[in-house]
């Protein structure tokens, strides 16, 4: 084999590559002598059949193979000979592959930058510590509790804030429209769920008393056919519920499960916390990835920056389609609900609203701790950096080195085509975009790689076991499915050896700790005040 270098630009390298024709023809008598040990041919024993036959029946195929095997072979070997670090696959044009000829063909490929010998050292990080107040813990209790309150029957009046349970019939003068009809409906007084004054004419109402209401719909109801209209509602009341006290108390506890007041705290607590670390953790990771992004910058392979573009370019369309396809669905809607009118109780209740009583689903979890925190732009990470590579010499693809869930794109508008001039800008937006990610990402996937930091099959399995409980009544289904698919395999290990990188970067860089309050972690006030406050090394 012969290996010439014709182009060396940049990253990029291109080289000519002669296999001689003996070497070729080797391969191909070889196998066919191979199939003739098994094959049958009418007059001859297995084994026995001449070459010369063989080739006539076979010879096209196995030359196709032949050649297919000796250009992978071939440019493998190159690669290794020549030193080369593939950060894709190679790109092969065939110049000449012709019957008792050479093969000759071009081989381009783009290989990985050298690497700076990175220093995390003295990065001037610091990790936000939140810890959770006693207030922040009894506000969550109190929404507990509320979730949990028992209702009873009354024979008094209805008062405010009491549950009615109605029948009713809506009509517009004389004609009941669609859907203004209800059973069962209970209503929570002063709740303000229902058109403006529905609730208002049910107060001092009597278990077994029938009332008229008279309402008009809002100018801006979903449904055109009521917008602005007066309506009349024939109400029979059933009955009037109050609510119990709400109990702070180990009932409490038990109706969620645990067994006593102190136990339901200590959860709560645990849970704001972990929403609070989860915050903080990937408050550090963005500030780690901006510092490396300032310090290092060195030439990234185009191919992967293209690759990556188009990969945050095609979510980009995804997500515009996907916007247009709601507003469509969402009008669809309102012309169904305009010409068959509302649907039972929902002519009447906020689409928002569930119901009044019944076990909260919910984690009793603060509304900060459930706010994600509001980023600036999506990061690099190294996913399937070293699951896709078998060695040091395998290819990078593109996405070896993206997290699936950065994707967040900004700066585009889903209601309205931008014009040409925009989409460019956007488009060179995301370009560098690309670039900065595929630069990172090969930083970190190198610090890994250099560093030996792997993903053990524990830590697969603990992956793949969350993953099937995502999908309740699947798991067998979704185990099956990773244990046959290693490309899926990948795309587990590669966020585990994400976080394992950052983890051992960050034990090098030696983070500040700076103590705030639960506000400034969740909102980023902290990050924009700086300065170490209460910080340890």
């Amino acid at each position: 084999m012969q290996v010439t270098e014709t182009s060396a630009e940049g990253l990029k390298r291109e080289f000519k590559i002669t296999v001689p024709a003996t070497e070729v023809e080797d391969q191909v008598s070889r196998r066919l002598g191979e199939i003739g040990q098994s094959v049958r041919i009418p007059g001859f024993r297995p084994g026995k059949v001449p070459l010369p036959l063989l080739r006539k029946r076979y010879g096209p195929a196995v030359r196709h193979e032949v050649l297919e095997s000796t250009v992978q072979g071939s440019s493998a070997e190159a690669m290794r000979e020549q030193n080369l670090r593939p950060a894709l696959p190679p790109r092969v044009e065939i110049v000449s592959a012709a019957e008792g000829a050479d093969l000759e063909y071009k081989m381009s490929v783009e290989v990985l930058p050298d690497m700076p010998e990175p220093d995390f050292g003295g990065l001037g990080i610091e990790r936000l510590v939140a810890e959770v107040p006693d207030e922040d813990v009894d506000r969550a209790l109190e929404r507990v509790a509320e979730s949990q309150r028992k209702t009873e029957p009354v024979e008094r009046p209805a008062e405010k804030d009491d549950i009615v349970v109605v029948d009713f019939v809506g009509k517009i003068g004389d004609v009941e429209f669609p859907g203004g009809k209800g059973e069962n409906v209970s209503i929570e007084l002063g709740a303000g769920r229902f058109i403006p004054g529905f609730e208002d004419q049910l107060t001092g109402a009597k278990a077994g008393e029938d009332r008229t209401l008279k309402v008009t719909f809002p100018a801006d109801y979903g449904a055109p056919d009521l917008a602005g209209k007066d309506a009349v509602f024939e109400v029979k009341v059933k009955e009037v519920r109050q609510r119990l006290p709400a109990a702070i108390d180990d009932s409490l506890a038990e109706a969620v499960g645990l067994e006593n007041l102190a136990e339901l705290r200590q959860e709560i607590r645990q849970r704001m916390q972990r929403d609070y670390d989860s915050v903080a953790r990937q408050r550090i990771k963005r500030a780690l990835l901006d510092k490396l992004a300032e310090r290092y910058d060195f030439p990234v392979p185009p191919g992967m920056v293209e690759m990556e573009f188009n990969t945050i370019w095609a979510q980009y369309e995804g997500e515009k389609e996907a916007g247009k396809q709601a507003a469509d669905n969402a009008a669809a809607d309102r012309s169904a609900t305009a010409s068959e009118g509302p649907i039972d109780a929902a002519a009447l209740i906020a689409p928002e609203e569930t119901a009044l009583e019944g076990v909260s689903e919910r984690s009793p979890v603060s509304p900060e701790a459930e706010k994600p925190p509001q980023e600036h732009e999506p990061e690099p990470a190294t996913h399937h950096a070293t699951s896709r590579r078998g060695s040091a010499d395998e290819p990078i693809d593109a996405a070896a080195i993206v997290a699936p869930e950065e994707t967040a794109l900004e700066g585009a508008s889903d209601s309205e085509p931008a014009a040409a001039e925009e989409e460019e800008k956007l488009k060179e937006e995301y370009r560098r975009l690309a670039e900065r990610r595929v630069r990172l990402g090969l930083l970190l996937a190198e610090a890994g790689r250099s560093n030996n930091i792997t993903v053990t099959q524990e830590e697969l399995n603990q992956a793949l076991a969350q993953e099937a409980r995502r999908h309740p009544g699947y798991e067998r289904q979704v185990i099956d499915f990773y244990r046959k698919s290693p490309e899926a395999i990948n795309n587990l290990r590669a966020p585990i050896f994400e976080e394992k990188v950052v983890d051992f970067i960050l034990e090098l860089a030696k983070p500040a700790e700076r103590k705030v309050t639960p506000q400034e972690l969740m909102t980023g006030e902290a990050e924009e005040n700086g300065g170490p406050s209460e910080a340890t090394v």
